[in-house]
């Protein structure tokens, strides 16, 4: 259970930096409460949507993985993006995401980041 909320939380973190760097991806709640509240729902989103859709769509593309010596990875993590975009709108979440360029920008710095926050803090399961 650590694990899932610590992993909540550096997705949360990822998400927020994406929001406050990538012009396309906004974040429009009030208040640092409410935003800090969106984050959190916003990464549960992103997580659901990378446990259950992303391996379908990996296994359906894999002769584009093939073709493309993986490099397909970047636009599918784009589309989880905003896939996740179009989730938290039908949930009323303050978060958006404009178009395709804004999502691969930010699922780029959203792995990089999460990246980095994974390295710093450890989970000792």
């Amino acid at each position: 259970m650590t694990k899932f909320v610590l992993k909540t939380l550096i997705n949360a973190a990822a998400i927020g930096v994406a929001a406050w760097l990538i012009k396309g991806i906004d974040l429009t709640a009030s208040d640092w409460q409410h935003k800090a509240l969106t984050l959190v729902l916003v990464a549960l989103v992103f997580g659901v949507v990378n446990f259950f859709v992303k391996p379908l769509v990996k296994l359906f593309s894999l002769p584009l993985f093939i073709l493309t010596l993986g490099l397909i990875t970047f636009v599918i993590n784009a589309l989880m993006l905003w896939l996740t975009s179009w989730a938290s709108g039908r949930l009323s979440l303050d978060f958006h995401v404009e178009g395709f360029l804004p999502a691969l920008l930010g699922s780029l710095l959203i792995s990089i980041v999460a990246w980095a926050l994974h390295l710093v803090v450890r989970d000792e399961d």
